[in-house]
């Protein structure tokens, strides 16, 4: 057993990894959360959680002095790219004021207590590669060249590069885990999980037509209980220091997908491009090469992505007949 901090935990993929850690049997594990993303009664009957505004520094020193975590899952972030543009102070002041305060936090405390030495998986982002995420690079692998392209993945560049800044000057044990395209039951704002919002409104008599953004545009999407699986193996077996990619192993045209939502809901969905969907700039194809993955921990994703689709449609039908 091992003391955890997960940051972030009313988050998507926080609230799964609260669920795979208590399944495995870890019971000493402390979730924050600020402004949560799920319905926080799906967790708190069930998991120790804690408000924590991990842009505040001296809560995050708090918060780690007292429970002193041997693994940190830092998963807190703003998360939407479309966010990003209206509000890029924000979304720096969380993704890279609040990496900084956890890593500043560890030094605090190590001046006290020179053995404490915990690691510190950080949830990074395939949206650092940007421009280099190119049809004719894909997979892509860690060494492409990072070339974001809207302000949340400047950010993440940033908090990728300062985890590993502090391990390099400081030995702080630190895993950049660059997490490609991820869904589940859940997730918020991604085309997945919208459009099974969507579909599940349009099978309930809601509404006539699927309203659709850039359908062209090809995406690896790992299924969340694949991603958090990778996320415990790296916190045990990952390299210190090193970047690893999470990423499905095929992409899939996002218009592919609609036929999908149509088999499993068993109707025609009529499509309709809405404007206000386009983003100013889209990343062609998102795929990356996870082989340093594999090769470290024996990763390998277990979940197809048609099993990933109905689940969270069979979530979003549940939510809307709720």
């Amino acid at each position: 057993m091992a003391r955890i901090l997960i940051t972030g935990a009313a988050g998507m993929v926080g609230s799964h990894l609260l669920e795979m850690l208590a399944d495995r049997g870890e019971t000493e594990v402390l979730g924050t959360y600020y402004l949560p993303t799920v319905d926080l009664s799906e967790l708190e009957a069930r998991f120790r959680l804690q408000m924590l505004d991990v842009r505040d520094a001296e809560a995050v020193c708090e918060t780690i002095d007292r429970t002193r975590p041997e693994v940190i899952y830092h998963l807190a972030a703003q998360s939407l790219p479309t966010v990003s543009w209206a509000a890029p102070w924000a979304t720096f002041e969380t993704n890279v004021q609040g990496t900084v305060n956890v890593f500043e936090a560890i030094k605090h405390l190590r001046v006290a207590s020179p053995g404490y030495d915990p690691m510190v998986v950080v949830a990074c982002s395939s949206a650092q590669y940007g421009a280099s995420l190119a049809a004719s690079r894909a997979p892509v692998r860690e060494d492409v060249a990072q070339l974001p392209m809207h302000p949340y993945g400047v950010s993440k560049v940033g908090q990728d590069l300062y985890a590993y800044q502090c391990f390099l000057n400081h030995g702080i044990r630190s895993i950049r885990a660059r997490i490609f395209n991820c869904t589940g039951p859940r997730k918020r704002a991604d085309v997945v999980s919208d459009f099974a919002a969507r579909v599940a409104t349009i099978m309930r008599g809601g509404a006539p037509h699927l309203r659709v953004g850039n359908i062209e545009s090809r995406r690896a999407i790992i299924d969340v209980r694949d991603l958090v699986d990778a996320l415990i193996l790296l916190a045990e077996f990952g390299e210190p220091g090193e970047a690893y990619n999470i990423s499905a192993d095929a992409a899939h045209r996002i218009g592919d997908l609609i036929a999908m939502f149509e088999d499993l809901a068993g109707i025609r969905l009529p499509a309709r491009q809405d404007p206000a969907l386009l983003r100013p700039s889209d990343e062609v194809c998102i795929l990356g090469n996870s082989e340093r993955l594999k090769q470290r921990t024996g990763w390998a994703p277990q979940f197809r992505i048609e099993t990933t689709l109905k689940s969270v449609l069979d979530y979003e039908l549940a939510r809307l007949d709720a």
